[in-house]
């Protein structure tokens, strides 16, 4: 039965990537015509589950299946339906429809839970469009900062127009956070976007944590200068100060257990192959599940690109771009996940999460949970993104799990 249900939630991802902004590859940024149409074929999939569905201020699709008590807290189930260029096609959808296949099961057994249990499909997690990331989430959970309205993407269009677009209501964005009691809990499946499931050969884990992340925008500036004149003794050049913080970054992550550090981006000035450049810029990510482990080596890394520059007669400009706190998932629900697990015989394995999801956002106002799914190779982000149907089987027969152990605990 999981087989033939898994096998459905895979032709349904099939079917949602052929809504696309550019044909031939998946792109579906927020508030285009791609998203919309993936939106409402998601719509009509709920309602045949029994479910009633609404879009909220923000564009986000919401698929309620009453319980037993219909104003009792809901749990919600949830994940993104927007992609970033050139996606693959399970980042973020399959867990919005293994959501749907969970409810599915209930509704096909006339059964009520002692609490509802509502689908949230969010518009906006990768940012593509106007670099915005968890814009359904935000609102959700009542963080959503009204700035951020007048961003424009590469067309001029401003998130406001966008919004109207996706058939939200500007004026009811602050209502469209979650009251007080509405909902118990958040959970989240997601393909893993690593490699480790398939290390450990595992087809689901239970998340730990969602990293902290800080991105770090690093310059070194020494003077430009012809590349077959000027002795190398005699050089300013911050290109070697730019490798040397890239090795010492790399060095830090290897000695230092969870740490991932990335030098993800590097730009020369004037950046001509016969130019020592007269400045570099690099963009460095960290991420750690546990903070203080990410924040000294974020120190350590500013006191090394220092001690680079003084060495080399350079002047280094250090400047953090975006600093976010670790998330722990709530450990009760995750509890509740990892039971569930184990109660499919698979071997339980708990992971921390590098990726951000909308359960960063979602963990500010409900206790939240992840589930993941084991990706080969552990490639995202792209079109070779792949799932095995018997694993997205096991992740079924765990939703399945999940929402029994829960109505049993409310009853």
């Amino acid at each position: 039965m999981t087989t033939d249900r898994a096998a459905s939630i895979l032709a349904r991802c099939d079917d949602l990537a052929a809504f696309t902004e550019e044909p031939g590859r998946i792109t579906r940024p927020y508030g285009t015509a791609s998203l919309l149409a993936a939106r409402d074929a998601i719509a009509e999939w709920m309602r045949a589950a029994g479910m009633c569905t609404r879009i909220d201020a923000i564009g986000t699709l919401r698929g309620r299946y009453e319980g037993e008590t219909a104003n009792a807290p809901a749990l919600l189930i949830g994940s993104h339906i927007d992609s970033v260029r050139d996606a693959g096609r399970y980042d973020g959808p399959l867990g919005v429809l293994l959501g749907i296949a969970a409810v599915e099961r209930l509704a096909a057994a006339g059964r009520r839970l002692p609490f509802p249990v509502e689908i949230v499909a969010f518009p906006d997690e990768e940012g593509l469009r106007f670099q915005t990331t968890y814009l359904g989430s935000c609102a959700l959970a009542g963080t959503f900062e009204p700035a951020l309205l007048d961003y424009v993407d590469a067309d001029g269009v401003t998130l406001r127009e966008a919004i109207a677009a996706c058939g939200g209501h500007l004026e009811a964005l602050a209502a469209a956070a979650l009251h007080p009691g509405e909902a118990f809990g958040y959970v989240e499946a997601h393909i893993e976007q690593g490699p480790h499931l398939e290390a450990v050969d595992l087809p689901v884990g239970v998340v730990t944590a969602i990293s902290g992340q800080t991105r770090i925008l690093a310059s070194f500036t020494g003077e430009a200068g012809h590349a077959g004149t000027v002795a190398m003794h005699l050089r300013r050049d911050p290109m070697p100060a730019a490798a040397e913080l890239i090795l010492a970054a790399e060095a830090l992550a290897r000695e230092t257990p969870g740490l991932l550090a990335t030098a993800g981006k590097i730009e020369a000035d004037p950046g001509a192959s016969n130019v020592i450049p007269g400045r570099v810029d690099l963009a460095l990510d960290v991420r750690h599940p546990e903070d203080p482990a990410r924040q000294r080596v974020v120190a350590a890394l500013e006191e090394r690109a220092r001690e680079i520059a003084a060495r080399r007669s350079l002047d280094a400009h250090w400047r953090i771009m975006r600093d976010h706190s670790a998330v722990p998932c709530d450990a009760t629900l995750a509890d509740r996940l990892a039971e569930a697990v184990a109660a499919t015989g698979t071997r339980l394995e708990r992971l921390p999460s590098g990726a951000g999801h909308d359960a960063v956002v979602m963990a500010t106002c409900l206790p939240i949970a992840m589930l993941f799914v084991r990706c080969a190779k552990g490639i995202s982000h792209n079109p070779a993104e792949a799932v095995a149907a018997a694993d997205v089987a096991v992740a079924v027969e765990v939703f399945d799990r999940l929402l029994d152990g829960l109505a049993a605990d409310r009853a």
